[in-house]
């Protein structure tokens, strides 16, 4: 799937090169035709001189050393590049280029292209954690970035824990499946809500929940990733909104409701995941409410239930629901099911803090109202909302 891609390799200076010795092997033995551009902190880890000879190409790492006099190197391998695999990326890679730093062949030459990035981090799991680093990469995804996570496990500085690079082997399978990936979606128009509302009391006080929005928003990259015209209603989050998605931010449910019934009619899917106040404030203060010596009741009234309204008012739509349950799930989420009118639901358990509400990972049923169940096990979300869009793909081509 990677036979004839021109693949050019960035490494950067961390014990994790070795590995990128073995990455350049995997996809030249793949078909792929990769040339290696090294940071001078990379070189000294593992010489030019073995990229060289796994790729069978030269190795660039000084910007002003220019192989041919009839071309500017860092602009034609910017030029050359069908995609770009950033292994391992190291902390301060990530630094120069969130703030567009080019002081060295790499960074030019990343500044130059319009391949597709892949970045692949590695380094000491405190330095990942770091806010600066989060900050970093956060700027990148923005900008289209696609990073390839690091692995748990044991650390060259002793430490255990996030920060390993990713297996060479499975950042093939990455690109591979990026590669691979068909626009069946195409002309299909998905909505997704994602994240929690925001019911206020007064200026400085709501009603809310634990929902981070992470399983909506990956549903909606993965959504966009098949070829769809994604659109992600979310409440307020602190997430990056994923390439080629439109969002259309809310607070409240009652503004959750105003843009997906006015966009519902249009739609093909519709996957909602936010999880929306079912009561507010009947009343909102316009000032601060003091601290008073007695206890203070607020009075609350229901919202409207947007999936059930759409289930009640769904036409050739395909509408897909969520159910965060801690107990008896699958009795309540079947139940919900079938009282909302819904093709599918998919139930998970928020009772389990590793799958939770903020957490990574994620374990889940999908359920169909035909009565059929598929188990997918613990995994992170993304990988999650790639099987559920396999799955729900499943069910529209059965019609």
């Amino acid at each position: 799937m990677l036979k004839g891609k021109k693949i050019l390799l960035g490494v950067s200076g961390g014990i994790a090169v070795y590995k990128a010795v073995a990455l350049t092997s995997k996809l030249t033995q793949a078909g792929a035709e990769v040339k290696v551009i090294m940071t001078d902190h990379a070189a000294e880890f593992v010489t030019p001189l073995t990229f060289q000879a796994i790729s069978r190409n030269p190795v660039y790492t000084d910007t002003f050393d220019e192989k041919d006099p009839a071309k500017i190197a860092h602009i034609d391998l910017a030029d050359w590049a069908d995609l770009v695999v950033l292994a391992p990326a190291t902390a301060n890679l990530l630094g120069k280029l969130a703030n567009g730093i080019a002081d060295d062949m790499l960074t030019t030459t990343l500044l130059a292209t319009e391949a597709d990035i892949y970045v692949a981090p590695a380094m000491n799991v405190h330095m990942y954690q770091h806010p600066a680093v989060i900050q970093n990469m956060t700027a990148l995804a923005a900008w289209g970035y696609r990073f390839i996570e690091p692995g748990d496990g044991y650390l060259a500085c002793g430490y255990v824990g996030k920060g390993r690079l990713e297996e060479p082997e499975q950042i093939v399978r990455v690109l591979e499946k990026d590669n691979n990936r068909s626009n069946k979606w195409a002309g299909k128009k998905v909505l997704v809500t994602a994240g929690p509302t925001r019911e206020p009391i007064d200026p400085v006080r709501y009603f809310t929940n634990y929902s981070s929005g992470k399983m909506g928003y990956a549903l909606a990259q993965k959504a966009a990733e098949q070829g769809a015209e994604v659109y992600l209603v979310s409440g307020p989050t602190h997430l990056t909104v994923p390439p080629l998605v439109e969002h259309i931010p809310v607070t409240t449910a009652q503004e959750m409701f105003a843009e997906v019934t006015e966009r519902f009619a249009e739609m093909d899917l519709v996957i909602k995941t936010a999880a929306v106040a079912d009561y507010r404030p009947k009343a909102v203060l316009d000032q601060k409410m003091k601290k008073q010596k007695q206890e203070w009741s607020v009075e609350m009234e229901r919202n409207v239930d947007i999936l059930q309204y759409l289930g009640e008012h769904k036409q050739q739509q395909f509408l897909v629901g969520f159910a965060a349950e801690t107990q008896d799930i699958k009795n309540y989420g079947k139940d919900k099911l079938e009282r909302k009118h819904l093709d599918a639901i998919v139930l998970n358990d928020v009772s389990r803090r590793d799958i939770g509400f903020d957490s990574d990972q994620n374990e889940v049923i999908f359920m169909t109202k035909d009565g059929t169940e598929q188990a997918i096990k613990q995994a992170s979300k993304l990988e999650i909302a790639e099987q559920v869009i396999g799955l729900i793909d499943d069910q529209i081509r059965k019609g």
